[in-house]
């Protein structure tokens, strides 16, 4: 896979700080905030190709957050992850323009796999722009 930048946003700091250092050990760009406001406030300053993006967040939920990231950046491709089954949830944000809906725990090689597929989207997708 070539180099790409990848935004990883989830409340839970355990797993955020788990998963950035694992996805960093496979040698891909990766930064992490813990809010919705701090992605959009990291998307301001920097370009990425694929947001890793939490549903259930005080505040920005991932919801609103996934609507503003495709507000600012509609190439962006967004994976949704919760912890928290929710269908409604999931359907929402396939509307808004999720990539996919990944249920929590997800196994690294799951999640970069569909990481893979959603920058190979991003790049057709700049190629038609």
């Amino acid at each position: 896979m070539e180099k790409f930048k990848m935004l990883v946003v989830d409340d839970e700091t355990d797993f955020l700080e788990t998963i950035l250092k694992r996805i960093k050990a496979r040698n891909i760009e990766v930064a992490g905030v813990e809010s919705g406001y701090q992605a959009l406030e990291a998307l301001d300053r920097q370009d990425f190709d694929v947001i890793i993006l939490d549903v259930k967040m005080p505040g920005l939920d991932g919801i609103e957050t996934l609507r503003e990231i495709k507000k600012k950046k509609p190439l962006v491709e967004v994976i949704m992850l919760t912890g928290h089954a929710s269908v409604e949830s999931g359907i929402q944000g396939m509307q808004l323009g999720a990539f996919d809906y990944v249920m929590k725990p997800v196994a690294l090689d799951e999640l970069l796999e569909k990481v893979r597929q959603a920058y190979e989207r991003k790049l057709i997708q700049e190629s038609k722009a």
